[in-house]
């Protein structure tokens, strides 16, 4: 179940990021209701994951699915331009991700 609340955390990650830079600046009402209720469930979820899971493994994971959700965000909702080397680079976090996946005990 460890894994399953991270990845979910995750992706929530990605959520409160772009609800975030919707608020603008918590100007706009409904984007920063989303920011707070995705960031307390996204740091509820990773708080359950540790419970079972190494802090270094767990946070880094989080941090890459919600960096690699939120940039593949911005470049297809928001026109951000994907670039080969972006994507490459983003290909290098989920290997990393994974990495962390697979060499975990």
């Amino acid at each position: 179940m460890a894994w399953i609340y991270l990845v979910v955390s995750g992706v929530l990650e990605t959520v409160w990021a772009a609800a975030l830079s919707q608020s603008r600046g918590f100007s706009r009402l409904g984007p920063s209701l989303l920011f707070v209720g995705a960031l307390a469930l996204s740091m509820g979820g990773l708080a359950l994951a540790l419970r079972e899971l190494p802090v270094g493994t767990a946070y880094a994971v989080w941090v890459g699915i919600g960096a690699v959700g939120t940039a593949l965000y911005g470049m297809a909702v928001l026109g951000e331009p994907a670039t080969t080397a972006r994507l490459l680079c983003l290909l290098a976090i989920v290997g990393g991700v994974a990495g962390l996946k697979v060499l975990h005990g």
